[in-house]
């Protein structure tokens, strides 16, 4: 069995979770050996609806995703919940939803409705005492303390990174399990994120050409970090391939020869269990030739 995500978090060093959006991402995420996975908001939506972070995805289409990460997989994950889709109600239905669908914990912003990706321009919070609330309710609605509450604060941006500390710190006095102080700056704001909660379990978001500098877990670990989440590497990396792929296609009227990976048909056909679909089959005599 796989440990839970809060038996992970006791163990020394930097938990790094690899963003997944889907269920291709998130079977070979767990094939290649991490412990535990962060579904991003951000890939959710783009690969589901095509569209930006924007506040545009639904609670039900996010829940939907959850799903999917879940059963493709039996690894913890958080789950990116935005900001609850809504009011206080709305938190309450978003935390006991998630759990029920297979998330391990999720993730809860303080910004305004519609929200944005956290490294994108205009972005806004809502009151303290608002965003406090909806942690409290989220504590209050999980199904056990297994069930993890990350507060993530996007005030940084909105108001400071004096706001958004002592944002941080009533989340932790609400009884949130994980702080996320989104998009610190530079190298001397993470460390002061550190620094000030040293000892909580603190989370960082690292996205290639993103606000924040780009650190390693190592480099994460050493100041104090306990959790590493990067959510747009693959969907990045796979965007690329997939674009080199179609303007080869385009271009020479073939699949095959462009600069991109391919894996092989029967290697992604066992990565989606065609194996125990035929053994399935096998066993039931599904398939096999009937006589008279």
């Amino acid at each position: 069995m796989p440990s839970t995500l809060s038996e992970l978090l006791r163990k020394d060093g930097c938990l790094t979770l690899p963003g997944v959006y889907d269920g291709v991402s998130a079977k070979l995420a767990a094939n290649t050996g991490f412990e535990a996975l962060y579904m991003t908001g951000y890939g959710a939506v783009a690969s589901a609806l095509g569209i930006a972070d924007a506040g545009l995805a639904t609670y039900s289409e996010m829940l939907d995703r959850v799903r999917c990460v879940a059963g493709a997989t039996g690894l913890p994950f958080i789950a990116d919940g935005d900001t609850g889709y809504g009011g206080l109600l709305n938190v309450d239905r978003t935390v006991r939803g998630y759990a029920a669908a297979g998330a391990a914990g999720i993730q809860l912003e303080d910004q305004e409705f519609p929200k944005k990706c956290g490294h994108t321009e205009f972005r806004r919070v809502i009151p303290e005492a608002d965003a406090v609330a909806k942690i409290r309710v989220a504590v209050d609605a999980r199904p056990s303390r297994e069930f993890l509450i990350v507060a993530r604060t996007d005030a940084r941006y909105a108001e400071g990174l004096d706001s958004a500390l002592r944002r941080a710190e009533r989340f932790l006095a609400a009884g949130a399990d994980i702080l996320f102080v989104e998009s610190p700056e530079s190298l001397e704001e993470l460390r002061r994120v550190a620094e000030t909660f040293r000892g909580a379990v603190l989370l960082a978001n690292m996205v290639e050409g993103g606000r924040t500098p780009y650190l390693s877990t190592a480099e994460l670990a050493a100041l104090g970090f306990k959790i590493a989440i990067f959510p747009v590497a693959a969907l990045l990396t796979a965007a690329g391939a997939m674009q080199l792929c179609y303007r080869h296609l385009k271009q020479h009227g073939t699949g095959t020869g462009s600069a991109a990976p391919m894996l092989r048909f029967a290697e992604m056909n066992a990565l989606m269990g065609f194996p125990a679909v035929h053994a399935f089959e096998k066993r039931y005599g599904v398939g096999e030739a009937r006589s008279g």
